[in-house]
This record gives structure tokens, sequence and C-alpha cells, in this order.
């Protein structure tokens, strides 16, 4: 979710969503959003009288931590052990806790790889750059 679509969320005012919207404030799909629900990673979505979805700004919160989690690499099934161990309240918070913590320090050891990575990347822009003719 870019900083822009943070202050549209943040400066609405008690207005539902429908999936379009949803979607591209979010920046997932109207799918990828449908899918959330039925996997169980978000409480079901508040619907109109039509059936028709309507997301709340705590739909679009929690929507925008489970793209986060996405993009840095959980697998959906860790995802959905996330949430159930949230849905067990406060017993299980412990756990919920290791487990983005584990998540944290994975992410952090990618990063670490990657700056490294890029220092390789840069030294070879270096050398091409540079006086070296060969690679």
């Amino acid at each position: 979710m870019t900083s822009s679509a943070l202050e549209v969320l943040y400066s609405w005012s008690w207005k539902t969503l429908t999936v379009r919207e949803a979607s591209a404030l979010t920046s997932l799909s109207a799918h990828t959003l449908r899918y959330y629900e039925r996997a169980g990673l978000i409480e079901p979505v508040a619907r109109t009288p039509t059936g028709h979805r309507r997301y709340a700004r705590d739909d679009l919160e929690h929507l925008r931590f489970l793209h986060c989690l996405r993009a840095t690499g959980m697998s959906i099934r860790r995802m959905q052990e996330f949430a159930a161990l949230v849905r067990q309240g406060q017993g299980a918070r412990p756990a919920a806790l290791a487990l983005l913590e584990t998540h944290g320090a994975e992410v952090q050891a990618r990063i670490a790889a990657l700056g490294d990575s890029l220092k390789v990347i840069d030294r070879k822009i270096e050398r091409f750059g540079g006086v070296e003719a060969a690679p």
C-alpha cells in the first residue's frame, strides 16, 4: 500500500469500501481479497443487504499487514497459522509473537544476503565503468 493510499485510508471517516475500491487502495486484486477471506486470513467482511462485501478501515489495515507478510515471503500456510493463533486469543499470543519474530529474523537474513549480493554487483559495475576492460 502506497503512502498516498495510507493517507486516504486514515483520512476517510467511517465509509466502507467496495471490493473494487479496497483492491485499488491495497494493491491486492479482488480475487486475492476474496481468497484471503475464504482462507481465514481475515474475518468475514461486512456485506450489504444484497450480499456485496464492504471493507471497513480495520479490514484494510489488516489487509495491509497481510500484504506485507506476503511481500516479505511468508507462505499462505504460515499466514493461516498466524491467523489461527490470533483467533485463539491471549493464550496463544506468545506463539503468534514467536511466529512473527521468526519471520522478521528471516526477512533480516534475506536483506543481509541481498546487501552482500549488491556489493558484488556494485564492484562489477565499477570494473565495467572503470579502466579495467575484462570482467
